[in-house]
């Protein structure tokens, strides 16, 4: 194994190591063609950032308590040879130290060829002491800063070329650096991205233990590692302070693996009722819709959207992890779910109502033609208006009522020779001339009948007031049906029935002349009598 030790300026001499000692030729044994090695200094290999180095011009005694610099090699003329130093103590398992210097004729197994020792020159005290105040030990990972005159941090990551292989990251930190893969989550220390707080070199020896410090009066007092920054921590890592020393450990929602402290996906342990949402160091519950986060920030509770302004026009119910919408009587919902539209009833069926169906908003009404008055909700009934007294009818007229409406009639309403002796009654007498070929007596009656009504349909019966021994009786129509919309049935001698053969159409009216014909064959007897029947078609069905 070859080794760099301490060298002359522009020449670099490897130093072979044999039997634990690290020499190199002598000059003058390179004229006489031997590789034999100059007695009287040993060196080591120095581990990176002690000091120990091609570039370090430094070095430490092994066991001492010191440090002493390492003499420049002086060129002259002939070659380079080196200075004498100090002499290093033998490694483990030697056979004895060398001494401090080369003594003259001591050079390996042929002394007779090694020049003759020089004299080691005296140092001056002011060398000394700038030798010694740059021999402060640096600590691995850092190197001396002759400027600021600190150990300062080695970036390896700009240092050594591909410092990490593949698809590896570098990551420098204090005293050294790491390689993780690129997808690695690290907690980037934010205040750290400058250069490293300077460590300033031991001045003089520590009295108190590891971890503490004298103060003042000379009292051991613990060292804060963490405020001074003198703690080696990782930046994904949290100091605490310990007394004499102190701990690294990750935060909340980081564990340790490996070196680092990587993030918790506390997701995977199903702390939420619903939906996590894992966070650095920490992690978020989320609902779904129609629930909100509960006091514990866990579980997710129904949210009562009807009491925050659901977009119901009418009625809302709330259920669970939602609402439903609904409408009232009348209404029905629409496709988008919150409004409701009129109902049109009066479209769905021709017989809501009897006459007329009105829509209206969320309801409809009947309606009723003029002469009716509506019954109940949906059927209409004819006004009597001449029991209720809203005619128009003088003292000398009667009102006659008839469905939708009224008439005025005159209240003698006999003719020539026809004398009025009641109400609706006038008689032919019998004195009179022009009587004799005409009915004895003339009736009025009123009547009203709806229009469309269904048939054969008995509208009205006819019967005798008074009635004679042997006497037979009659029924007919008389005038008033030329086109034959009703016929008489006799039910006996004294009574018949005016029936309607025909469906009739409104508003229409007819005046019938029922005649009774009264006989007696045994006393040749023949006598006729009428009623005037005047009956009113309404223009409805009802």
């Amino acid at each position: 194994m070859t080794f760099w030790g301490a060298q002359s300026e522009g020449l670099g001499v490897p130093l072979v190591e044999s039997g634990g000692l690290a020499s190199r030729p002598c000059p003058q044994d390179r004229a006489l063609g031997g590789p034999w090695p100059c007695a009287g200094r040993r060196l080591r290999a120095a581990p990176r950032g002690t000091g120990w180095g091609p570039a370090a011009g430094r070095g430490r005694r092994s066991g001492g308590s010191g440090s002493l610099p390492l003499a420049r090699a002086q060129e002259s003329a002939e070659g380079r040879a080196e200075a004498p130093g100090w002499a290093a103590p033998r490694r483990a398992g030697g056979r004895g130290a060398l001494p401090g210097a080369a003594r003259p004729g001591s050079c390996g197994v042929r002394p007779s060829v090694c020049p003759q020792a020089l004299p080691e020159p005296a140092e001056p005290p002011e060398t000394r002491a700038a030798g010694a105040s740059r021999a402060q030990e640096c600590t691995d990972g850092y190197e001396w800063d002759p400027d600021s005159q600190h150990c300062r941090d080695v970036n390896e990551c700009l240092t050594i070329p591909e410092a990490c292989k593949g698809e590896m990251k570098c990551i420098n930190h204090y005293g050294g650096y790491l390689c993780l893969p690129r997808s690695a989550a690290v907690i980037n220390d934010l205040h750290g991205e400058g250069p490293p707080p300077p460590v300033p070199p031991a001045e003089h020896p520590n009295p108190c233990l590891p971890g503490y410090e004298p103060d003042e009066q000379e009292r051991c007092v613990d060292v804060d590692e963490c405020a001074q920054a003198l703690h080696d921590c990782r930046p994904s890592q949290e100091c605490h302070n310990l007394p004499g020393s102190y701990q690294c450990t990750c935060p909340d929602g980081y564990r340790k693996i490996g070196p680092e402290c990587v993030d918790i996906d506390e997701c995977r342990y199903r702390y939420c009722q619903h939906r996590c949402v894992n966070l650095p160091g920490s992690f978020r519950c989320q609902c779904e819709p129609g629930f909100q986060l509960g006091p514990n920030n866990r579980s997710c509770v129904d949210v009562n959207e009807c009491d925050m302004g659901a977009p119901c026009e009418q009625r809302c119910f709330n259920s669970y992890g939602t609402f439903l919408c609904r409408c009232h009587q009348g209404y029905e919902l629409h496709r988008d779910g919150f409004s409701c539209n009129d109902i049109d009833e009066c479209s769905y069926s021709s017989y809501l109502c009897q006459y007329r169906c009105v829509n209206e908003p969320g309801r409809f009404s009947c309606h009723c033609p003029q002469g009716y008055q509506l019954l109940a909700t949906r059927l209409c009934q004819d006004i009597d208006e001449c029991e209720s007294g809203t005619h128009q009818c003088s003292e000398a007229q009667t009102c006659v009522n008839f469905h939708g409406g009224y008439r005025c009639v005159d209240t003698n309403r006999c003719v020539e020779p026809y004398v009025q002796v009641s109400d609706n009654r006038c008689l032919c007498p019998a004195s009179n001339p022009l009587c004799r070929e005409q009915p004895s007596s003339i009736v009025h009656r009123y009547m009203s009948i709806t229009s469309e009504r269904s048939v054969p349909a008995d509208v009205f019966q006819i019967q005798a007031t008074s009635v004679y021994p042997g006497a037979y009786n009659a029924f007919q129509i008389r005038a008033g049906n030329s086109q034959g919309d009703f016929y008489i049935r006799q039910i006996n001698n004294v009574s018949a029935m005016l029936v309607l053969a025909r469906p009739v159409t409104g508003p229409r009216e007819y005046v019938l002349d029922l005649e009774m014909v009264t006989m007696n064959s045994l006393m040749s007897y023949r006598a006729s009598s009428v009623l005037r029947l005047t009956v009113f078609v309404g223009a409805y069905t009802f």
